[in-house]
């Protein structure tokens, strides 16, 4: 799958009181649990998405996956790029850290989606179109955050 090519849906950004460093170790981590529980895979699933299983290196590396998710980059204290594919969509999330000034830095989640035809078109509007995706990017980041400081 070619990530660029991906239409964007949005991006949420938090500024979080630590190094990006800091933030990296806790962003995997939270993503491991956020990502790894019963509940996820079973979801991972139903929806026919290729990945369902928790695999690879942990903190998360190239090739690890989540369900729902493989890692395709892992830059550490960068860039995590997250991609993945089931029935209804194809979709990547793409978080970013940058340095603020010493002890505080900038995390960011990029998503985007594809969601072909017409099965696709009413996933999107039950998961973008409903304000669930946001709610659930904002409270992702509000753990990470969270966990970091």
């Amino acid at each position: 799958m070619e990530i660029a090519s991906l239409p964007y849906v949005d991006e949420h950004t938090t500024v979080v009181a630590a190094g990006t460093d800091d933030i990296w170790r806790g962003l995997s981590e939270t993503l491991d649990r956020s990502f790894s529980g019963p509940g996820m895979a079973v979801y991972a699933r139903l929806v026919g998405s290729i990945h369902c299983t928790v695999s690879g290196p942990r903190p998360l590396a190239e090739g690890s996956t989540l369900p729902g998710f493989r890692v395709v980059a892992a830059v550490q204290g960068r860039e995590l790029v997250l991609e993945g594919r089931h029935y209804f969509s194809s979709y990547a999330l793409i978080f970013r850290l940058d340095h603020v000034n010493p002890g505080c830095s900038r995390l960011s989640a990029e998503s985007r989606a594809a969601f072909p035809g017409l099965a696709g078109g009413l996933y999107r509007r039950l998961v973008i179109g409903t304000g669930g995706h946001t709610v659930g990017m904002r409270r992702l980041l509000s753990a990470i955050r969270r966990r970091c400081e």
